[in-house]
């Protein structure tokens, strides 16, 4: 390390960076810890933003990844309010947008992304949201005592969660997926259609392969959306779940190599020395996607990446990532439990009944198992990792007899 008091800057206060400070301090790291977020929050976790936290069932203190008070204990120094304009990897120093600079040992980047928004005509009008931190939350709260529609663009987790949640609170809810079918990127035809016509069932009006036109207001406040053949659907708010862009820009500019994200190795290690990067802006090569060089957006990719980025630098028997994908999501009272990765998937098998509410769905490619969605169905999920990570072949007709665990296959 250059000197020992410059210590280690990690930009980003989510999962990955609050992750980072615990485990530098687990291995053994005694040197400053400093976390820079953007947000005047500590460390909380973002799922329940969209879920318990939106709902009304679980107060913002109860979300806070640890209390305050351990920051302290840890000697973790909170910069809280700030973000990273520019990275010297040189002078190894940062420049944060109030102009004041520090200096770093080594420097994890876990700023995460920010919300995509609508390059459309209106996209910008009040009443218009994204669902990506506390204040946006907020936000969605504080209007929805004057809001008896909303429309909700993206059928992905997302805009499937915030449209449960609304529905609870009795709003009229329209949901808008550009593509033939909500979950498309990251699940089977199978579990697409389970969650349309559980949605619709709860009485969303959830409409696919539908093209948004513009938002329309009075006033700057949006009062619906024209769609591509020119009808109008009326709402008090907009809720726009089309995924992030990853917070890379101060990396690309002083050089680091990548594109969509900043490119890691399997240390999370950048190009440039002594920069790492970990969690939601991170891409790597992925072995569970055939050695794809992916971005995971998911907590369990945030927390292991931190853990390895931690032991890379304490020199702590460093281990390379690979860690197992794993995902959820809560709708309704329907828990999905996601392990490994269905991408270029072969064979979908499904073990169990929708109609029960309690299923799973296997993903096969070239014979071999690579991923589960599991609703309702906590056995599967953690029998069912078991045998992603073996890399298991078993036959279809197998898998499908939910008479018989999957850890008794894994046995055979």
């Amino acid at each position: 390390m250059t000197g020992q008091d410059a210590g280690i800057i990690i930009v980003g206060g989510g999962h990955g960076g609050a992750q980072a400070a615990i485990a530098l301090r687990q291995n053994g790291y005694a040197g400053p810890v400093t976390i820079i977020g953007r947000e005047n929050e500590p460390p909380y976790e973002r799922p329940p933003l969209s879920k318990e936290y939106m709902a009304g069932d679980k107060e913002f203190e109860r979300i806070y990844i640890r209390p305050r008070a351990f920051w302290e204990e840890k000697q973790v120094d909170l910069l809280l309010g700030r973000s990273v304009e520019a990275v010297d990897p040189f002078a190894k120093t940062v420049t944060l947008d109030d102009g004041s600079i520090r200096a770093y040992d080594s420097l994890i980047w876990a700023a995460g992304g920010d919300p995509r928004r609508l390059p459309l005509p209106g996209g910008d009008l009040g009443g218009v949201h994204c669902v990506r931190n506390r204040a946006d939350a907020d936000a969605i709260m504080a209007e929805l005592d004057a809001t008896d529609q909303v429309v909700v663009i993206g059928g992905g987790y997302i805009g499937l969660e915030a449209a449960a949640v609304l529905t609870k609170l009795s709003k009229k809810v329209v949901l808008l997926e550009a593509l033939p079918r909500v979950l498309a990127r990251v699940a089977g035809p199978e579990l697409s259609a389970f969650y349309e016509a559980e949605h619709r069932a709860h009485g969303v009006d959830l409409c696919t392969g539908v093209a948004v036109e513009a938002l329309e207001g009075a006033d700057g406040k949006v009062s619906g959306v024209r769609l591509g053949d020119g009808s109008f659907i009326p709402a008090q708010m907009v809720i726009v779940g089309i995924g992030i862009i990853p917070s890379v820009e101060p990396l690309l500019a002083a050089g680091a190599k990548g594109s969509n994200g900043v490119e890691v190795d399997d240390h999370c290690r950048t190009s440039l020395p002594d920069i790492y990067a970990i969690g939601d802006c991170a891409a790597h090569a992925n072995g569970f996607a055939s050695g794809a060089t992916i971005r995971l957006e998911s907590v369990q990719n945030a927390n292991d990446q931190a853990t390895v980025a931690a032991k890379t630098i304490c020199g702590a028997d460093p281990q390379p990532y690979k860690a197992t994908p794993w995902f959820w999501s809560n709708q309704y009272d329907l828990k999905l439990q996601t392990v490994g990765l269905s991408m270029g998937h072969d064979t979908a098998v499904l073990r169990g009944d929708p109609a029960a509410r309690s299923f799973s769905v296997i993903y096969l490619k070239d014979g071999k198992v690579i991923a589960l969605d599991c609703v309702n169905m906590v056995k599967d999920y953690v029998q069912g990792r078991k045998l992603v990570e073996a890399g298991a072949v078993l036959a279809a007709d197998r898998l499908a007899d939910a008479s018989v665990p999957l850890k008794d296959l894994l046995e055979a």
